[in-house]
């Protein structure tokens, strides 16, 4: 009679969960071994058991090297499935892009008054329209700009009659000061200079008082005497 089939569950009891784990690790080191050494392959086991014990078996020199491997494998073939599909998002990309690249420049000639005659009359009045638009957006905008352009003027003006009229303000206040300095250093000069007046008008003459009394008096007796010995009686004028 042959063996019954277990059923895999987690065993309850403990000590027959440890007598397994152990019968169980060293039958699957045991396979991988016998795997490396029949079919001449790179074999790396690493087990854990459930208090955190590592065991592991690995058929070449080192396990790093064989997870290095693993790694390089593994997300080699993930990065390239990746380029593939970005790749192909970004030639979908290119195909729209390069589609609306051909219907702006083929909306450019229409504008410059190319390639028409493919186009029928309600494209055409569609066109008409969209240039009329235009032309008004774009005399509102010249029309904004020119008016910008005077309201930046009139403040200029305004600015420079403010600073006109403050330097007139400065030079009426420099020309007065001026004015009244040379005013005052003139009365100045002119009183520096006036000439002293006299006291008197006329100053009296000074005689010599040590000249002889006949000098003096002679003339004025011979007058008198001849005036007096012709006529006996003084004139007019002596009186």
């Amino acid at each position: 009679m042959g063996r019954g089939r277990v059923e895999l569950k987690r065993i309850e009891n403990k000590i027959n969960r440890q007598v397994t784990f152990a019968k169980r690790r060293n039958g699957l080191l045991k396979k991988a071994y016998e795997l490396s050494v029949l079919c001449d392959a790179e074999v790396a086991l690493i087990i854990f058991s459930n208090r955190g014990k590592l065991y592991e078996f690995c058929s070449s020199s080192s396990i790093s090297k064989t997870l290095e491997r693993y790694h390089r494998c593994s997300y080699s073939n993930l990065e390239a499935g990746q380029s593939s599909t970005d790749s192909q998002n970004s030639y979908q990309e290119y195909t729209k892009l390069k589609a609306r690249v051909e219907v702006l420049q083929q909306s450019q000639r229409h504008i410059l008054g190319e390639d028409l005659g493919q186009l029928n009359i309600k494209e055409l009045e569609q066109l008409e329209r969209q240039l009329d638009s235009s032309l008004r957006q774009i005399r509102s905008r010249r029309t904004q700009n020119i008016l910008d352009q005077l309201s930046d003027l009139q403040q200029k003006e305004q600015s420079l009659l403010e600073i006109n009229r403050s330097l007139k303000i400065k030079l009426d206040e420099n020309y007065v000061a001026y004015q009244t300095h040379w005013d005052t250093g003139e009365q100045n000069i002119q009183f520096r200079h006036r000439p002293a007046q006299p006291q008197e008008f006329f100053q009296p003459l000074q005689c010599n008082s040590t000249m002889p009394n006949r000098y003096n008096q002679a003339p004025w007796d011979n007058i008198e005497s001849s005036t007096q010995n012709a006529t006996g009686v003084l004139p007019g004028w002596m009186l």
